[in-house]
């Protein structure tokens, strides 16, 4: 009788006769000498240098100012009137006086931004309800558990939009003024929508469908955040299709930042008439402002910010400063690696024959 084969045996765990499993495939395996690293090292420092160079004067290009207004100008009053919770509801107005040296060309921006105010937690983060912004009819009436506490009101009426980020939408707004030099002063018109991304605007976020009803039809049975001051069907009173969830300070509120330093945009320069074709002419402006965001309680400050824009953004130096100092140090390393060849090359050579 002839034996069977042994598949527990030492051959049965054999890979097979391959050239892959039994490395017999070509390889090359290169030799790192002095002439070929260190021109490679320059090189990088020669790319880097140039990338550093070349982003720091395109971001330099672009003009921007800042101006704080938490307790700026008359704001200050404003400022002790949202400490008083009681008073929270209350309107309060303020002006600041901002002064432009150099005239700002092209396209300007009018950003709000925000000090101190931790967007990036993750419970505030999921405090929403994507399925209720995106315009689901059962997400209206009965919103994700991921909104507690901001789910429904004291009276049991669901909250729409629902969830902490909602609740705590930026709600000052701005008007911005130009005294030009003749004593006139106009009034600067800032465009107002089309400041959302598109995919925000049409894929994320949308309206129930209202099966002919109108928008306050559709929320009715449904209450405002806790800290709105108007419902979501009337955020814009002089443009009915920017109302609902598809708003466009809204969906800019509801991008979360990353950091608790940001800003978000506010409105862009309408450059249709005069003065303002060219741009923002130098000159003495006011910004009359609706002071209604608290900031005490997380400790924060307010600022605007005017500024142009280029392919690269706005004003961050950190990419044109990484890339300067990353070329710094490859360079320095290049040097000390050229000096230990020149000091050590003929015993370097001896080791590797």
């Amino acid at each position: 009788m002839g034996r069977g084969k042994d598949k527990s045996g030492p051959l049965a765990r054999r890979p097979d006769n391959s050239a892959f499993k039994q490395q017999r495939l070509p390889a090359w395996s290169p030799m790192l000498t002095a002439n070929t690293v260190l021109p490679f090292f320059y090189f990088m420092a020669s790319i880097c240098m140039l990338l550093g160079v070349w982003l720091l004067l395109t971001v330099q290009s672009t003009q921007e100012i800042k101006m704080d207004y938490t307790e700026a100008g008359t704001c200050d009053k404003c400022f002790e009137k949202r400490k008083n919770v009681s008073k929270a509801g209350e309107s309060c107005s303020c002006t600041v006086v901002l002064s432009v040296n150099k005239p700002f060309k092209g396209d300007v921006f009018f950003y709000y931004g925000l000090k101190n105010f931790h967007q990036n937690l993750r419970r505030y983060m999921d405090s929403r309800d994507d399925g209720q912004l995106v315009g689901r009819k059962k997400n209206l009436k009965n919103p994700s558990s991921y909104c507690e506490p901001f789910i429904k009101d004291q009276n049991g009426l669901p909250i729409a939009p629902c969830g902490a980020v909602a609740n705590s939408i930026f709600n000052d707004s701005f008007t911005l003024t130009y005294h030009g030099s003749s004593g006139a002063s106009v009034r600067v018109p800032l465009l107002r929508r089309g400041i959302t991304w598109y995919t925000d605007k049409n894929v994320k976020f949308h309206n129930p469908k209202m099966d002919n009803l109108t928008l306050a039809q559709v929320f009715d049975g449904t209450a405002k955040p806790l800290y709105w001051h108007k419902p979501a069907y009337e955020l814009d009173p002089i443009s009915p299709n920017n109302n609902g969830f598809i708003n466009d300070d809204l969906i800019v509120w509801m991008r979360e930042a990353a950091f608790p330093n940001f800003k978000k945009l506010y409105g862009v320069l309408l450059r249709a008439n005069k003065p303002f074709t060219q741009g923002l002419p130098a000159g003495n402006y006011t910004i009359d402002i609706s002071y209604n965001f608290p900031v005490q309680y997380f400790r924060g400050r307010k600022e605007v910010v005017l500024t142009t824009l280029t392919w690269f953004g706005g004003q961050n130096h950190f990419l044109p400063i990484a890339y300067l100092v990353t070329s710094s140090l490859i360079l320095l390393a290049a040097v000390i690696l050229t000096v230990v060849w020149c000091k050590f090359g003929k015993n370097v050579k001896n080791m590797e024959e």
